[in-house]
């Protein structure tokens, strides 16, 4: 990159895609938490009493509660993987960042 106006583009770049990065860490920090507080109220409650599931606009009763366990654990490690992802092009971001404020502030 040659001039102030290169870097200052690239920088105005990276700055985007690193809010757009976080508010998705955010969201999917969120939905970690909300499936972390489903699983516990599940294992928690009185296996007599129905569980029931929201399937479009309609809740259902479930009628095998391990199935509900298993799709809640799935979604959980699918999106701590996608968190992984992010976290991981967070600091690269991070990093990218920082080394375009050193150019831009050298040149």
């Amino acid at each position: 990159m040659n001039s102030n106006n290169e870097v200052a583009e690239a920088l105005k770049s990276v700055a985007q895609e690193l809010q757009s990065t976080l508010a998705q860490i955010q969201s999917v920090t969120t939905q970690l938490s909300e499936i972390s507080i489903t699983l516990d109220a599940l294992s928690n409650q009185d296996p007599e009493k129905p569980v029931y599931r929201a399937i479009g606009s309609l809740l259902l009763e479930v009628e095998d509660r391990n199935s509900v366990k298993d799709d809640l654990e799935s979604s959980m490690n699918a999106l701590q993987e996608h968190m992984d992802r992010l976290s991981s092009r967070e600091n690269d971001l991070r990093k990218k960042y920082d080394e375009l404020v050193t150019a831009y502030e050298t040149q």
